[in-house]
C-alpha cells in the first residue's frame, strides 16, 4: 500500500538522485573542497590591494604590529587578515568644535552632545560666561594617533576644554569681551600643544579661535544693562576728558598771558618810578645849587605844560582896571574857536604865530 500523502492536491516532483552518479567518491568529495578553495583564492586576489587617497596615509599593519605607512595611490597587502591597512587624514586640516555644532561634519570627534555643559564656565571675576570656541588640528603621527592613546580624538576634546577653563578662569570678563581674546587664543593653543606633546597623541595643534562669549541665558538680560551702564559711563568720561582737555589748556594759557601781562606791567612802573626818581635826584641837585632859579624854571615849565590844554585865553594885567573895553576880542565868540588844540587857540600875532618866549625866560633865569 503507498504512503499516503498530507496534501493530496500538491502536485508531485520528481525525485532528486541522492548521489551523483558516475562520479567516483573521492571526486565527489574534492568539490566541495574545491569550492571553498577558489572562493578563498578570490577573495585573497581582490584582498591584496587597496587605494590611498591622496589626503590621506594609511598605517599597515602585520600580525597587529605596525610595520610602516602607505603613501596614497594603489598598494598591495598580504590577503586573508595577515595585513590590516589603517587609513588616516594626515594631510586634511580637522576641527572640533566646542559649544555648538556646524552641519555636514564628517569628523566624529567635531562635536559633542554636551554642548551646554563644556561651554559654561567661571570667569577671574567670578562670573558666569558661555564660551563657544573651534580648535583645528591635524594628526601629524599616524602610529602615535593609533597606539600611543586609546581615543585621541576625545582625548584632545577633553585636554581643550580643561586648558579653556583655565585661561578663562584667569581673565575678567571684560577682558574676554574685548580686549583681551587674542591672548586667551595665544595662550590656549601653548598649553594645548605642550599637552599633546606630553600625551604623544600624534597631533599638532594648529589653531585655537573663539567664537561668541556670551553671558548664561538666565542673566544675559542684566548683563546687557550693566555693559549698557559701563558704556554710557566710558562715554561721560570720555566727554568729560574731551571738555577738559579743551577747557583747561584755554585757562592755562589765558593765566600765563595775563601773568607775562601783569609782570612786564611790573617790570615798566618799577622802570617808571626809577626813572622818576632819578630824575627828581638830579632836580633836587639843581634845586640846592640855585633854589630860585630851579623854582622859576620849574614854573615856566609848568606852565608852557598846562596853558596850551586850557584853549582860548585872555591874561590881564593885575593893574588893568577896565576890562570892558576888550570884549568882544576876536577868536572868543562863541563858536568862532577855531578847532586844532591850544596852538591854534593862542592869540596870534599879524605876522604869525606867537613866539615861544620859555626858551628866553630859561636864559635869564639862568643868568
Amino acid at each position: 500500500m503507498p504512503p499516503r500523502r498530507p496534501f493530496p492536491d500538491m502536485p508531485s516532483f520528481p525525485e532528486l538522485p541522492g548521489r551523483m552518479p558516475g562520479l567516483p567518491p573521492a571526486v565527489r568529495l574534492l568539490i566541495p573542497i574545491a569550492i571553498v578553495a577558489a572562493f578563498v583564492a578570490a577573495t585573497g586576489v581582490f584582498g591584496c590591494f587597496y587605494t590611498v587617497p591622496a589626503d590621506s596615509a594609511g598605517v599597515v599593519q602585520r600580525f597587529g604590529r605596525a610595520i610602516g605607512l602607505a603613501e596614497p595611490g594603489l598598494r598591495f597587502k598580504l590577503p586573508l587578515g595577515i595585513d590590516r591597512v589603517t587609513i588616516l587624514p594626515v594631510k586634511r586640516q580637522l576641527k572640533m568644535e566646542f559649544g555648538f555644532a556646524s552641519s555636514g561634519a564628517t569628523n566624529p570627534d567635531q562635536a559633542s552632545a554636551e554642548r551646554t555643559q563644556e561651554s559654561e564656565m567661571l570667569t577671574g571675576d567670578l562670573n558666569a560666561a558661555h564660551v563657544e570656541w573651534v580648535v583645528q588640528y591635524e594628526i601629524d603621527d599616524p602610529i602615535a594617533y593609533l597606539f600611543h592613546a586609546r581615543e585621541p580624538g576625545p582625548t584632545l576634546r577633553d585636554l581643550s576644554e580643561s586648558v579653556m577653563r583655565e585661561v578663562v578662569g584667569d581673565r575678567t570678563v571684560d577682558e574676554l569681551l574685548t580686549v583681551g581674546r587674542q591672548g586667551v587664543e595665544v595662550e590656549a593653543i601653548a598649553k594645548l600643544q605642550e599637552l599633546a606633546g606630553d600625551l604623544d597623541l600624534g597631533l599638532r595643534v594648529q589653531q585655537v579661535q573663539l567664537k561668541d562669549v556670551l553671558p548664561p541665558t538666565a542673566v544675559r538680560r542684566s548683563f546687557d544693562e550693566v555693559n549698557r551702564a559701563q558704556q554710557e559711563r566710558e562715554e561721560m568720561i570720555n566727554q568729560a576728558n574731551g571738555e577738559y582737555n579743551r577747557v583747561v589748556p584755554r585757562a592755562s594759557g589765558e593765566a600765563e598771558q595775563r601773568i607775562s601781562s601783569a609782570e612786564g606791567y611790573a617790570i615798566r612802573r618799577v622802570a617808571e618810578a626809577e626813572g622818576d626818581a632819578d630824575r627828581f635826584r638830579r632836580l633836587l641837585a639843581e634845586f640846592e645849587k640855585a633854589p630860585d632859579v630851579t623854582r622859576q624854571r620849574l614854573y615856566l615849565e609848568t606852565l608852557a605844560d598846562v596853558l596850551p590844554r586850557l584853549g582860548g585865553k585872555v591874561i590881564l594885567d593885575a593893574d588893568a582896571r577896565q576890562v570892558l573895553p576888550l570884549f568882544p576880542l576876536p577868536g572868543l565868540t562863541p563858536g568862532a574857536l577855531p578847532p586844532g588844540g591850544a596852538a591854534a587857540q593862542s592869540p596870534e600875532r599879524a605876522d604869525g604865530p606867537a613866539p615861544d618866549r620859555t626858551p628866553a625866560l630859561r636864559r635869564r633865569g639862568s643868568e
